[in-house]
């Protein structure tokens, strides 16, 4: 076989291999869209936490009130005021105790675009409810609103604060 064939031969496998592992992360797909968090975008822990490269942020894997166990997220997803919430701040969790409710951008940046229902790389966080999910940003031209992500499209809106919705936390760059 010649050098150029099996090149392409190769190229070619690659391109496929890299489409399994792809199609790999969401249930329901838009394919008009390219990934926008592919898992090699992540670092995975064995103590049910991910580190997103793009960022550097670390993430619990599962949403609070669920428990990481045997490489998923067993359980249901509690849900939360918009203070409570925030009182999840400096919560315990695998070594770490500086977990914060994340930002409306830094929640952003896990969003799946490729995906819907829910519009999250479900390799990395599996078993994430398709539903809302409170970040600590307040809604500037309210005090009854804050900002969160719908994770069933991938959307950023912002919610009224006494409304229950699901919580992950995230933890700067060390």
């Amino acid at each position: 076989m010649n050098t150029t064939l099996k090149f392409t031969t190769g190229l070619v496998s690659l391109c496929f291999l890299n489409n399994v592992i792809a199609s790999d992360s969401c249930t329901n797909e838009n394919t008009a869209i390219p990934y926008s968090t592919p898992s090699s975008d992540f670092t995975l822990h064995d103590n049910g936490t991910v580190t997103h490269n793009t960022t550097g942020l670390m993430w619990m894997r599962c949403s609070i009130g669920q428990t990481w166990e045997d490489e998923s997220c067993t359980g249901d997803a509690s849900g939360f005021t918009w203070q409570q919430a925030l009182a999840q701040n400096d919560t315990a969790y695998a070594g770490y105790s500086d977990w914060q409710l994340p930002n409306k951008n830094e929640l952003a940046s896990v969003v799946e675009q490729h995906c819907y229902e829910p519009s999250i790389n479900e390799v990395i966080f599996p078993d994430t409810p398709a539903n809302h999910f409170w970040s600590s940003s307040p809604y500037a031209y309210t005090g009854s609103g804050a900002w969160g992500t719908d994770f069933y499209y991938g959307s950023v809106f912002y919610y009224v604060k006494f409304n229950y919705y699901h919580v992950r936390l995230v933890r700067a760059r060390q």
